[in-house]
């Protein structure tokens, strides 16, 4: 996948992406909404070695780029009609600045362009600034799963899942 809108590019993440997706995500402060406090520990042999499995088919990793520059991820995951996704700024310096709702529309409107009827999520109940961005995007709330799980510290964690089909779609690419 290669997708473009002005300064922003979403393109397939390869193997020559493992450092840098390495460095994020053995980060805790970048990783903790994901229940990762303490980073995946995971290591670039082991990232670039998952992401020679990625296909259209199945699942795929992707490098968000800002001028060029990789600040962000984000994935999907076929699940038959639906395509599952997230998305992660990790660039503390361009969060906010309204991309992830403009980056996020790029890849639904993509999605569905591919055939997928509809399209999920599931996020942290405590990350309201991505609930707010899923919400203006059309997307519905499907469940609330309280304390559902624990991070990695042992604190459990709630969890909102999230659906968009095409008619709910607020497109703002």
């Amino acid at each position: 996948m290669y997708l473009s809108n002005g300064n922003m590019v979403i393109r397939n993440a390869t193997a020559s992406d493992a450092p840098q997706l390495c460095l994020w995500w053995n980060d805790g402060e970048v990783m903790a909404h994901a229940g990762f406090p303490l980073g995946t520990g995971q290591t670039e042999e082991a990232i670039a070695a998952s992401l020679a499995g990625d296909s259209d088919q199945t699942h795929r990793r992707l490098i968000i780029e800002l001028a060029g520059v990789p600040v962000g991820e984000m994935n999907y995951r076929n699940k038959g009609n639906a395509a599952e996704i997230g998305i992660k700024i990790c660039d503390r310096a361009q969060q906010n600045r309204g991309y992830g709702k403009k980056l996020l529309s790029m890849l639904i409107g993509e999605l569905f362009k591919m055939g997928y009827g509809k399209i999920i999520l599931d996020t942290n109940f405590e990350n309201k600034r991505a609930r707010h961005v899923y919400e203006r995007l059309g997307f519905k709330q499907r469940r609330l799963n309280v304390n559902a799980g624990r991070n990695q510290l042992g604190v459990l964690q709630s969890f909102v899942d999230y659906e968009l089909v095409p008619g709910d779609f607020c497109d703002f690419a």
